[in-house]
C-alpha cells in the first residue's frame, strides 16, 4: 500500500519541466497583464459623472478656498495667501514633457506640486525622484485616472493604496496631498464627489482642488495659457497645468513668460502645503510599502523593456508564418502538378515481393484489423509481426489468424527500434514496408508505396497517414493537422529534396539503404525522423507518395495525445541534434543539411514556439487596445487558415465539413500544441532522455475508408 501510495504521489506531483514550461508561460502572460495595467487599460473606467445635486456639501465649503483639510470631523477650506501661487501639474510623469517643465521651474527657481498617476510613477520612477530632488512635491492623483465619483468604496482604496505603493517604489515616500482625476473649482462639488472627499478625510488624505485652470488640455495658443492662468486682483491662486496627457508644448513655452510676468508683478511661488504654512505632504514610507513598491517598479522596467521586444518578435513569427505558408502552398500545388498530370509515370510497376514489417507491443484491440489489411493487398506481401514482449496476447492474436503468408516474430520487450531491427534481419525481400500496429491499409497502399521505387536512386518512401478515428472532436482537429500540416509539408519537403519524417505509419525502404545507415536507431525517441535523416545524409533519395494511403488510429484523449506528441517533438530535437553536422556536409548528401534542417528548425521548432505571441497579443489587443480591430485581425488570419486547410484538403480529396471544426482547433487545440512544444524544448535544454511511451488503443480503425470526393 504503501508503495501504491508513493507511485500515486510521484504522479500527482508535475515534473520540474511540465511546471518550467508552464511558469515561462504564465510570466509571459503576466508581462502583457501589467503592460495593460500600466498602460491604463485594465480596469480604466473611462466614466466621469456629471455635476449633480449639491444640497449636501456645506455651503461654506464650496465659496471657500481650494484646500480642504480634515481633522477631528471638521472640515476647513483653506486659500492661499494674496500673491502666491501654487503651480500644480497634473497626469505625468512623462518622460517627454516632465523633464522640459522640470528644466525650466530650475531656470526660475520655482518650486510645484506633481499629482502624480500610480501607473506613470510605476513606469517613469525616475521622473518621480527628479522632481523631489528639485525641491518640488508629489500628490496623488489616483492610479488609472478613474473619477472616484463613480467608483465604489472598495476601488477608491486600491486606487489610493496602488498610488501610494507606486510612490514608495519610485521614491520611497507616500504622499497625504491628493487631486481627484477631473475636478476643478472647489464650487463643483456635489453630493457624489463630496462623498468621496469625505472618506479621503478620514483616511487623512488632504484634498487639492484649483482657483486657476489653464486649461492646456485644450492645447491653446501661448497666450492664451498665460491669461487663463493669471490671479485677479492679486489674489493668490492654485493653477492647474499638466505634464502628460498629450502635446505639452504649448505649457513649456508658456510656463517661463507666465512665471516671469508673476513675479514682475510681486507674486511668489510655493507649494501647496507651502501655501497654508504647513510641511510637506511627502513622508518616508515604510519598508512594507517600499518592498513591494520597488518590486512594482521592477516589473514595469522588466515589462518597459520586453514590450518593445515581444512585438519585434511577434513581427518576425508573422512574416515566417506567412512565408512558410505561401511557399508550402506553391510548393505542395507545383507537387500536385507534376505528380498528376496524365503523362506523369514513375515508370513501369514494381512487381517484386515486399515484406511488410509490424512492430506490435500490447495491440490486442488492433492487430487483427491490421493484417487482415494487408492480407488483402493487391501485391504480393510477406507479412512480419514483430512481437515486443507484448503481455495481452498479440503475438497469440496474430498466430491465430493463420495466414500462409504472416510471420510472427517473438522477441523481450526491447523497443520499437529493436522490433524493427528484428524484422529487418528476417525480411526476405529487397524492399521492406513499416507500418504501426494500430494501422491499416487500403489493398492497392503497398503497391502504390512501390512504384518510385523504379528509380534506384530512391532509398525510401513516405506514404499518406490519414487519421481514421474522425469522428470525434480531439479526432477532426488531428485530421486537420495530418492534412493541413503533415502532407502538405511533405509535398514541400519531398520537391526540395530534403524530406525530415517518414511516417511511422506507412513508410517504404530499400533494404540495402537501411544497412547502410546501421538500421533503426535508438539513439532517439523518434527513429521514423532519425533513419530519414540519416538515408538523405548517405546519398539515397527520400520521396512522398500521395497515393498510398494508410489509416491510422490517432489518440483518443488530451492526455494521450499529450504523450504522443511530447515524444514526436522532442524526438525530432534529438534527432536534428544528432545530425547536426549534416550541415558541413557536401554535395547531394548535404541537401538536407543546407535546406532541411534549417526549415525544419525556423518552422517546425522556432516558429511554432514563438506563435503564441499571436493568440495572446491579439487577446491583449482585446481587451485592453482596440477589440475591434484586434478580433479582425485574429479572423484574418483564421480566414487565411481555412483557405489554405481549404486547398490541403482539396489536393488530399477530402470533405470540407472537418474544417467546421478549424475555429475550435485554433483556439484550444492549437495551444495544447504550443505547450508540448514548448515542454519538448525545456526537455531538451536539460537533457532528459525519456523511453518509448506506449498509447492506448481502442482498435475503431477497422477497415481502410474509401477515397471520398471533395464537396
Amino acid at each position: 500500500m504503501i508503495v501504491r501510495a508513493a507511485a500515486a504521489g510521484r504522479h500527482a506531483v508535475p515534473r520540474p519541466r511540465l511546471v518550467f514550461a508552464l511558469v515561462s508561460l504564465f510570466a509571459l502572460v503576466g508581462v502583457l497583464l501589467l503592460d495593460g495595467c500600466l498602460h491604463g487599460r485594465i480596469g480604466d473606467d473611462c466614466r466621469v459623472h456629471t455635476v449633480s445635486y449639491s444640497g449636501g456639501v456645506p455651503q461654506r465649503l464650496r465659496t471657500g478656498g481650494p484646500v480642504l483639510t480634515f481633522e477631528d470631523g471638521r472640515v476647513t477650506s483653506h486659500a492661499l495667501p494674496a500673491r502666491t501661487i501654487a503651480l500644480t501639474f497634473d497626469d505625468g510623469p512623462d518622460p517627454r514633457w516632465t523633464p522640459k517643465i522640470l528644466d525650466v521651474l530650475r531656470e526660475h527657481h520655482v518650486p510645484a506640486t506633481f499629482f502624480v498617476v500610480g501607473k506613470m510613477a510605476a513606469r517613469y520612477p525616475g521622473l518621480v525622484r527628479e522632481a523631489l530632488e528639485s525641491g518640488n512635491e508629489i500628490g496623488v492623483h489616483t492610479f488609472s485616472h478613474a473619477d472616484l465619483a463613480e467608483q465604489d468604496t472598495a476601488r477608491i482604496d486600491r486606487e489610493l493604496a496602488q498610488s501610494q505603493l507606486a510612490l514608495g517604489g519610485a521614491a520611497g515616500i507616500s504622499s497625504s496631498l491628493f487631486r481627484a482625476p477631473y475636478s476643478a473649482h472647489v464650487s463643483s462639488l456635489d453630493d457624489r464627489t463630496w462623498r468621496v472627499h469625505r472618506h479621503l478625510g478620514a483616511k487623512g488624505y488632504i484634498s487639492a482642488f484649483i482657483d486657476r485652470d489653464s486649461l492646456d488640455w485644450r492645447r491653446p495658443y501661448v497666450r492664451e495659457i498665460i491669461r487663463n492662468a493669471t490671479p485677479q486682483d492679486g489674489r493668490g491662486a492654485v493653477v492647474l497645468f499638466h505634464d502628460a496627457g498629450g502635446n505639452r508644448s504649448a505649457t513649456v513655452k508658456a510656463l517661463g513668460t507666465y512665471i516671469a510676468r508673476m513675479k514682475a508683478k510681486g507674486y511668489s511661488f510655493t507649494t501647496v502645503t507651502g501655501g497654508l504654512g504647513a510641511g510637506s505632504a511627502d513622508h518616508p514610507a515604510g519598508d512594507s510599502r517600499v518592498w513591494p513598491g520597488r518590486a512594482l517598479v521592477w516589473a514595469a522596467s522588466v515589462t518597459r523593456f520586453l514590450m518593445p521586444s515581444l512585438a519585434g518578435l511577434l513581427v518576425l513569427v508573422g512574416v515566417a508564418m506567412i512565408g512558410r505558408l505561401v511557399m508550402m502552398l506553391a510548393l505542395a500545388w507545383r507537387h500536385h502538378h507534376v505528380r498528376n498530370k496524365p503523362q506523369f509515370s514513375w515508370g513501369p510497376p514494381v512487381d517484386e515481393p515486399v515484406s511488410v514489417i509490424v512492430p506490435a507491443y500490447n495491440e490486442k484491440e488492433c492487430i487483427a484489423h491490421t493484417v487482415n489489411s494487408l492480407a488483402a493487398s493487391t501485391h504480393p506481401i510477406e507479412i512480419l509481426v514483430v512481437d515486443d514482449g507484448s503481455t495481452d496476447g498479440t503475438a497469440d492474436i496474430a498466430e491465430a489468424m493463420d495466414l500462409p503468408n504472416l510471420r510472427v516474430l517473438r522477441q523481450a520487450n526491447a523497443g520499437k527500434p529493436a522490433a524493427l531491427n528484428h524484422g529487418i534481419a528476417q525480411a526476405r525481400s529487397e524492399i521492406v514496408v513499416m507500418m504501426d500496429g494500430d494501422t491499416v491499409f487500403e489493398p492497392s497502399t503497398v503497391r502504390e508505396l512501390l512504384r518510385p521505387f523504379v528509380d534506384p536512386g530512391v532509398g525510401a518512401v513516405a506514404g499518406n497517414a490519414k487519421v481514421g478515428n474522425r469522428r470525434s472532436v480531439i479526432g477532426a482537429w488531428q485530421h486537420i493537422e495530418y492534412v493541413m500540416g503533415f502532407n502538405l509539408d511533405r509535398r514541400m519537403y519531398d520537391l526540395l529534396r530534403c524530406m525530415p519524417t517518414i511516417p511511422g505509419a506507412i513508410g517504404a525502404f530499400r533494404r540495402r539503404a537501411l544497412l547502410d545507415v546501421g538500421g533503426m536507431s535508438a539513439d532517439t525517441l523518434a527513429e521514423d525522423t532519425d533513419v530519414t535523416i540519416a538515408l538523405q545524409r548517405a546519398g539515397w533519395r527520400v520521396v512522398y507518395q500521395e497515393h498510398a494511403r494508410a489509416w491510422t488510429e490517432a489518440p483518443g484523449s488530451l492526455g494521450q495525445l499529450w504523450r504522443q506528441r511530447y515524444r514526436w517533438s522532442y524526438g525530432t530535437m534529438q534527432a536534428l541534434w544528432k545530425h547536426r553536422r549534416s550541415l558541413l556536409d557536401r554535395g547531394s548528401s548535404g541537401r538536407f543539411g543546407r535546406v532541411g534542417m534549417p526549415l525544419v528548425v525556423i518552422f517546425q521548432i522556432v516558429t511554432p514556439a514563438c506563435a503564441p505571441l499571436i493568440d495572446l497579443f491579439t487577446l491583449h489587443g482585446a481587451l485592453f487596445a482596440d477589440p475591434v480591430k484586434a478580433l479582425l485581425l485574429w479572423c484574418a488570419l483564421l480566414l487565411v487558415q481555412l483557405l489554405s486547410a481549404a486547398y490541403a484538403f482539396r489536393l488530399d480529396r477530402e470533405k470540407y465539413r472537418c474544417l467546421l471544426m478549424l475555429p475550435l482547433q485554433q483556439i484550444a487545440y492549437r495551444q495544447m500544441m504550443y505547450l508540448v512544444l514548448i515542454h519538448s524544448c525545456v526537455t531538451a535544454v536539460t537533457g532528459a532522455r525519456l523511453p518509448w511511451q506506449k498509447l492506448q488503443r481502442t482498435g475503431e480503425v477497422t477497415t481502410p475508408r474509401a477515397p471520398e470526393a471533395v464537396r
